[in-house]
């Protein structure tokens, strides 16, 4: 996990730039094959929204560029999904993060616990399932299968149990 961080007085276009590199770079070193994002919600903070938006555009862009589906969760969702709670806080968020894998305290800064969470939610919330579900249409489509066995459709678990 880690957090891309950008100087607030630096001017929009480079601080995009800065969080596109580090997108970048981080795919690059980690080669993921799922990604998650948080939707933008603006209730009160409605002048940081654009630039978020424009934050979240950029990893929907960097995903489609890898061929990497971005999954789009709310704020809630992932709260509830770690803590129990729509409402949570940040600590009981990281709370939950460090007690769901193990940690001995919270990931730090609060924004990478949160990261974490949302990944975790990705999980949960049928981000593998769906993987799982390509990978499998793919194998029935692939021309080293028989035709016996191309028309006989397995389940995953029919397929792993065998």
């Amino acid at each position: 996990m880690g957090v891309i961080r950008t100087p607030s007085d630096l001017d929009h276009g480079a601080r995009l730039l800065r969080i596109h590199d580090g997108l970048e770079e981080w795919f690059d070193a980690h080669h993921p094959d799922a990604m998650a994002v948080e939707r933008v919600f603006a209730q009160h903070n409605r002048s940081t929204v654009a630039g978020t938006a424009q934050a979240m555009g950029l990893t929907q862009m960097i995903g489609a560029r890898h061929g990497v589906a971005v999954g789009v969760h709310t704020p809630s969702e992932v709260k509830a999904a770690i803590s129990g709670s729509g409402r949570a806080d940040k600590a009981q968020v990281g709370l939950m993060v460090a007690r769901v894998l193990h940690l001995e305290k919270p990931p730090t800064p609060a924004d990478a616990a949160d990261a974490v969470a949302l990944a975790i939610t990705h999980i949960w919330r049928g981000g593998t399932q769906s993987r799982i579900e390509a990978a499998m249409a793919a194998q029935q489509h692939s021309p080293a299968r028989t035709w016996r066995q191309r028309s006989t459709p397995r389940t995953w678990q029919e397929h792993h149990l065998r």
